[in-house]
């Protein structure tokens, strides 16, 4: 594979106006992401750009808006979303491309850049490598005609939007009615959307890390720091804690008792679950080089198998 100058593991990140996470790249991704994904077919093409509640997002989303738009692309911004909302809403809208301005359980200090297609999933690795490629071209080269610029717009609902989304996925014959569920947002993209839907759910929902200002995100709350959904949890007597993470594409649970189940925990319970059912098609589970061998213990005694991957959720996917 071919040494990549701006994308990792996760899109690209760094410290906010530090390079690469600065107005200027963030401008050739807009336009060389634009050329790749602006076919010759003759109509209009668009973009959908949601991201996290960091003070830099306030740089970032404005040059990626320059770039799309002077490479010929529609842009529709979704505000505050989290990362799985704006794969959604991108396949929603029948967008060509899907961006999501964030760095995920990182300091407030530092911001990214995540691309999907127009299937809500992440970019392959020869697509980031094709749209390097065109980020070292000149500024000026191939851009759109005066007459064919592209417009921006705001989708005004876009997080009502992703709510009917995620309750789509609860089956209708269960309800949270009765339930206790402290949700911690990190002061982060989920800040409006996870409570609402929780509750629309019918669930009672205790809101921690609500009130995002552009620095707070992740601090002392969230997936990260755990304590302070326990904190809630033990002091409103709730049923349950969930705490995301700034992009809210991660999460952390803790029991009644304030006692923290981790991500291999929860793998476990549902493909024991699952398997139980006859629902775990495969026979096991996929998880990162991460997980830990009690994962591997736990479903080898089941008779289930766990698929080791690299780091990063597309090659979980694939």
């Amino acid at each position: 594979m071919s040494k990549r100058a701006f994308f990792g593991t996760d899109g690209i990140r760094g410290q906010a106006n530090t390079h690469p996470m600065t107005a200027e790249v963030a401008l050739r991704v807009g336009l060389a992401a634009g050329r790749l994904f602006r076919s010759r077919e003759e109509r209009r093409h668009m973009v959908v750009i949601g991201k996290d509640t960091r003070l830099s997002g306030y740089m970032v989303e404005p040059a990626l808006v320059a770039g799309f738009t002077s490479a010929g692309m529609d842009v529709r911004l979704l505000g505050p979303m989290p990362t799985p909302g704006v794969a959604m809403m991108t396949r929603s809208l029948r967008a060509d491309l899907g961006v999501m301005i964030s760095a995920s359980h990182n300091p407030w200090t530092d911001n990214g850049v995540k691309l999907f297609g127009p299937d809500g999933y992440k970019l392959s690795d020869a697509r980031e490598l094709e749209i390097e490629a065109l980020m070292g071209q000149s500024l000026s080269e191939d851009l759109a005609p005066a007459t064919a610029l592209g417009r921006a717009a705001r989708v005004e609902d876009s997080q009502a939007r992703y709510v009917e989304i995620a309750k789509a996925t609860f089956p209708r014959r269960l309800s949270l009615s009765g339930l206790r569920i402290v949700i911690d947002c990190a002061n982060g993209a989920a800040y409006k959307v996870a409570p609402a839907a929780l509750y629309e759910l019918g669930a009672e929902v205790i809101p921690v890390g609500v009130a995002p200002n552009g620095m707070n995100i992740n601090e002392e709350c969230g997936s990260t720091h755990p304590e302070a959904m326990i904190k809630a949890v033990k002091e409103y007597r709730a049923d349950i804690g969930i705490a995301l993470d700034g992009d809210a594409d991660r999460l952390v649970i803790c029991d009644e008792k304030g006692r923290v189940v981790d991500g291999d925990q929860i793998m476990a319970l549902i493909a024991d679950s699952w398997a139980r059912r006859n629902r775990l098609a495969g026979g096991g589970v996929v998880a990162t080089v991460m997980s830990n061998l009690g994962l591997e213990r736990f479903l080898g005694a089941r008779n289930l198998r766990l698929e080791r991957t690299a780091v990063g959720d597309r090659y979980v996917m694939a």
